[in-house]
């Protein structure tokens, strides 16, 4: 859906962002582990199909906006486990993921470009949550939840891949056996729902913006008409961007009240 310069926040984008992030939070919020492959700790979700789709219909910055609020959403239903670093970790490797696919689409908007879109975005978000793993996830954890027991850590490992997981080989078998594939597959099933549906919902989008955009007054009307509609269009941009720092803030401060204040 193509806005011209100065048109971003229009009713249409604004709606649709906010249909996207809604279904990608709930989906968020319902993952699910999958203990015969993976740590339990390592929980799929399809959240990253949304934030993809909407990345590709509205472009990179409404993706990323589509992420960040979809993590609040999931604070909001489920709340948190990691004292928010999974979360932080997980808008990382999401933005880490759609921006850059973004990015290349909206200058390549062909079929081979949201290929090297979604290929290159895979590869960053894949890379940033080995390295948040690594440097950041697994040292918080072991010593905020587990008093820096590697015990916690190494049984379920060792269910999975048996006594060859020890502390000193650990990240081997964590990174590499668990962590890689399991941010592969899930950037995968984005990629294989993505694809063949992204095109009939930016048709969608293209319709709801035509029904819902103001009718330009014909240009019979003159200089005044236009100034009505151009002022129109203004207070009522204004208001939409109103609302909706209205409702990011409800979902901040609901997060805070359930985390900081109650």
């Amino acid at each position: 859906m193509e806005q011209k310069k100065g048109q971003f926040f229009t009713a249409t984008r604004i709606a649709v962002i906010a249909m996207f992030a809604t279904v990608a939070g709930v989906l968020y919020a319902f993952g699910f582990s999958m203990g015969f492959a993976f740590p339990f700790w390592l929980e799929l979700n399809f959240s990253d199909i949304p934030a993809l789709i909407g990345t590709f219909a509205l472009g990179p910055l409404s993706g990323g906006i589509i992420v960040f609020v979809k993590i609040l959403i999931k604070l909001i239903i489920r709340g948190t486990s990691t004292v928010f670093v999974g979360e932080l970790a997980d808008l990382i490797i999401g933005l880490a993921f759609v921006v850059p696919a973004g990015l290349i689409y909206k200058k390549h908007r062909t079929f081979k470009g949201a290929l090297a879109g979604m290929g290159i975005g895979s590869l960053c978000s894949v890379a940033l949550s080995i390295l948040a793993n690594w440097l950041v996830l697994v040292p918080f954890y072991l010593q905020l939840f587990f008093g820096g027991d590697w015990n916690s850590l190494l049984d379920p490992m060792r269910a999975l891949f048996g006594d060859a997981v020890t502390r000193d080989t650990f990240y081997n078998f964590y990174l590499w056996v668990s962590v890689l594939p399991f941010n592969l597959m899930r950037c995968l099933i984005a990629v294989l729902v993505t694809l063949p549906v992204y095109k009939r919902i930016s048709v969608l989008i293209n319709r709801l913006n035509d029904k819902f955009a103001v009718k330009r007054v014909s240009a019979s009307l003159g200089g005044e008409g236009n100034a009505a509609v151009a002022a129109a269009e203004k207070k009522r941009t204004i208001i939409i961007i109103a609302v909706c720092a209205g409702v990011v803030l409800l979902l901040v401060g609901g997060v805070l009240l359930r985390y900081f204040l109650a």
